[in-house]
């Protein structure tokens, strides 16, 4: 009976699970296959992999803030996640663990048109900001990086060959969030201020400055997040949080089962539209 499920800190707001079930049931695999989600601190987390590893399961997705360790932890790794430097994907088989990373495509599938030629500012420097810097190089996009420390931005924007920029204006084409800035309002729906949108204000970008044409944020919730709010309104493309987390887990589950995965299924169990 295989099973299947998401780690990280937090973990308990995470869709995958929903999105995931559907899609295995759709798939006529369940209930043999099941999906759930491990809360699981850093501290604890090689040895939990372990016990997976070994204990019935056939692989797992890694979220925050457990990506670089999935990746340090893996016996093997595809040439992506080592291009990245990071996993959300593990495979278990003979207790071997191997990595993927989907991040990178999830993002690109979910955009409405090729980045090539674009400017983006990706703003954070985790696991799912280096998937996102390197899918959209990859692509062909003029890639700058931000980051609260400066010195992790620098770092990363060196190591993958892209510029750097600490106080970017609002000449981008595309935007990224790959931080957790507006992960608690997101989920708890704490209403915009008079000011605004006071999660921005953690943000380099101001809600009435916002020129790109298309807006992506890692963040989810039960509600939306005040970034992609602000994008709607300046008349940007907004892409959500759910999207890119289809979109990734659906390359995850081809992977585990070798089955297409039901993307429109998993979009709609993922938003809480399920029958």
């Amino acid at each position: 009976m295989p099973k299947l499920a998401v780690l990280g800190q937090p973990v308990a707001h995470s869709r995958s699970p929903a999105m995931q079930n559907a899609a295995l049931a759709e798939l006529g695999l369940a209930p043999e296959w099941s999906y759930e989600a491990i809360e699981v601190a850093p501290e604890g987390f090689a040895v939990l992999l372990a016990e997976l590893a070994s204990g019935g399961y056939a692989g797992v997705n890694v979220t925050v803030p457990h990506k670089l360790a999935a990746l340090a932890a893996a016996d093997e790794a595809t040439a992506t996640a080592r291009a990245i430097g990071a996993a959300n994907t593990l495979t278990f088989k003979s207790g071997r663990i191997s990595a993927e990373n989907t991040d990178g495509i999830g993002i690109i599938d979910s955009l409405p048109g090729s980045p090539a030629g674009k400017r983006a500012l990706v703003m954070g420097a985790g696991g799912s900001a280096r998937a996102a810097i390197w899918a959209l190089r990859e692509a062909g996009a003029e890639v700058h990086v931000w980051n609260r420390t400066e010195a992790k931005a620098r770092d990363l924007a060196r190591e993958f060959g892209v510029a750097h920029d600490q106080a970017p204006g609002p000449d981008f084409d595309l935007i990224l969030n790959t931080t957790t800035v507006g992960l608690r309002s997101a989920n708890e729906g704490q209403p915009l201020t008079e000011s605004g949108f006071p999660d921005l204000k953690a943000l380099p970008i101001e809600a009435d400055a916002i020129k790109a044409e298309v807006v992506l944020d890692l963040v989810y919730g039960s509600h939306e997040t005040q970034l992609i709010a602000a994008a709607r309104a300046a008349g940007a493309v907004p892409v959500d949080g759910l999207e890119i987390l289809v979109r990734q887990g659906a390359e995850s589950l081809r992977l585990w089962t070798g089955a297409e995965p039901p993307v429109a299924t998993m979009l709609s169990a993922a938003r809480g539209e399920g029958p």
